[in-house]
């Protein structure tokens, strides 16, 4: 495995949870993250974790934003949980000023990244999920850009 590369198998929610939350503690602010897998395959129990991290109050329910596109909550840092599944390229793409939330300094968690268009995100980390059976999910992250490598590196020896 590369460098900026970091995978690992869950084999439960809380360890996938308990994954985002090692994730969210070591964001500084600004980072884009990009989950792609299918449905159920641990994205959004992912970004649970990762708003524990990031110290989004108890108060705050943390549910995908599949209908509503976008749900922003106040932690530590500022996190924006943005689901691009029901979202078509192009005008309706280009209508939720992605580009605005990505320049904000908060941290922008971007389900259904693929789909993503005509925003020109150079650095960012990809997370893909694979579900592998009821428990385990395989999770794999890649660093496009520096602080991303970082947060590889820290993944990968256990923080």
């Amino acid at each position: 495995m590369k460098a900026n590369e970091y995978q690992i198998t869950t084999d439960s929610p809380e360890a996938t949870r308990a994954l985002g939350r090692a994730v969210g503690r070591a964001l500084r602010g600004g980072e884009i993250l990009g989950l792609s897998g299918d449905l159920g395959s641990g994205k959004t129990c992912f970004v649970h974790g990762l708003a524990e991290g990031l110290e989004v109050g108890r108060n705050s329910w943390v549910r995908s934003p599949t209908f509503t596109l976008i749900n922003e909550y106040e932690g530590r840092l500022s996190l924006v949980h943005v689901d691009l599944f029901r979202v078509a390229p192009g005008q309706e793409m280009e209508d939720l000023h992605l580009e605005e939330y990505f320049a904000s300094g908060c941290v922008c968690v971007v389900e259904w990244f693929e789909r993503l268009d005509a925003v020109g995100v150079e650095e960012f980390m990809s997370v893909t999920f694979r579900y592998l059976d009821e428990e385990h999910r395989e999770l794999r992250f890649v660093a496009h850009g520096r602080r991303y490598e970082e947060i590889i590196t820290a993944l990968s020896r256990g923080a």
